[in-house]
């Protein structure tokens, strides 16, 4: 054979190989792939609008896309959900503050400051102008917030009648574990915090380990808290506010028209998921009523002695569980939004 057909031969073979290989590489690369952890119950509103996203990023991302949405805390409590995403086990997680403020702290201020937003309005109008800040420090720790969600007010679900803040010093409290410091404050207070996660609410509050539950009236009713805290206390503790996060890394391996669906449909998801559940709020207490929940109204000095417990808690609150330079600028918004309501 002569040179040239065998330096022919050779690369003609080397080609092959190439070819072989790229064509094996392509076909070994893994769908991708989005999985969503929540505490949400399956088939809520929020489970629901997680579906629609899901669906519009498949279609957009393309190439066999899996998506998945776990519910019902089965991928750990927010803040093990915040660790799974953080070695790749889940790519982004639908999570109030308790979750949230393990990735940014910043966002305490939006819903660890008790009796102080007095409406909706009042709340929107804050975070809207938070929202920058903290999309962008969340961004800095490695995730990209998509949407932001509330879920209603916070009130107390007891085993017994209580009305009065030292009511609830002979009870055991539901508290987040990933929350210590709310835990210090409480029990320097007098109160009981039992520290759990979510999905243990509901054994917790059936055996008589704890006595009370903060939740929202939706979550009471969807987790059917109610059943066993059959008391609710009518008072606006302060709002549960959540938001749609996803890894940097998750981010940056989709496709532009995929991280483009994922940002608008994570932007519809935030209004339709605080739209849907400010107006079941009083739907799901209608329907514990029925169900044999007894509402407990505070009287005025009742009220006045929640009001005076939450001042109280404020300069305690600034610097520990929620950041100075968040608390400040959460009283300045405030301020500026009453000022030219007339409040």
């Amino acid at each position: 054979m002569s040179s040239s057909r065998r330096y022919f031969s050779v690369n003609a073979c080397v080609l092959a190989l190439n070819t072989l290989t790229v064509a094996g590489t392509t076909s070994a690369q893994p769908a991708a792939q989005l999985r969503i952890g929540s505490v949400v119950p399956r088939n809520s509103v929020y489970h629901q609008e997680l579906m629609k996203l899901g669906e519009a990023w498949r279609a957009a991302q393309g190439g066999n896309a899996r998506f998945a949405a776990f519910t019902d805390g089965s991928q750990g409590g927010e803040a093990e959900m915040v660790r799974r995403m953080r070695i790749g086990q889940l790519q982004g997680a639908l999570m109030s503050v308790v979750g949230l403020r393990e990735i940014e702290p910043t966002i305490s201020a939006l819903q660890n400051l008790p009796l102080l937003f007095r409406s909706w309005e009042e709340i929107d109008y804050v975070r809207e102008r938070l929202r920058p800040s903290i999309e962008r420090r969340f961004s800095e720790r490695g995730f990209v917030v998509l949407g932001w969600g509330d879920a209603g007010w916070i009130r107390f679900f007891s085993r017994e009648r209580a009305v009065h803040p030292d009511d609830f010093k002979r009870m055991r409290f539901f508290a987040w574990g990933s929350e210590p410091e709310q835990q210090s404050i409480m029990k320097s207070l007098g109160y009981t915090p039992v520290p759990l996660e979510t999905g243990d609410a509901l054994a917790a509050i059936q055996t008589g380990m704890i006595s009370v539950v903060p939740s929202t009236p939706y979550f009471a009713l969807a987790a059917q808290i109610f059943s066993a805290a059959s008391h609710m206390l009518e008072i606006n503790w302060a709002p549960m506010v959540g938001a749609l996060v996803v890894t940097q890394k998750a981010w940056d391996s989709m496709s532009e028209a995929a991280r483009e669906s994922l940002r608008t449909a994570g932007e519809s998801a935030g209004i339709a998921m605080r739209t849907r559940a400010r107006a079941e709020v009083d739907e799901a207490v209608e329907a514990m009523k029925k169900r044999g929940l007894t509402v407990n109204q505070p009287e005025d000095l009742q009220r006045k002695a929640w009001e005076d417990l939450a001042q109280g808690l404020y300069p305690r609150l600034r610097g520990t569980l929620v950041p100075a330079d968040a608390f400040d600028e959460v009283f300045l918004h405030l301020k500026a939004y009453r000022s030219t309501r007339g409040g």
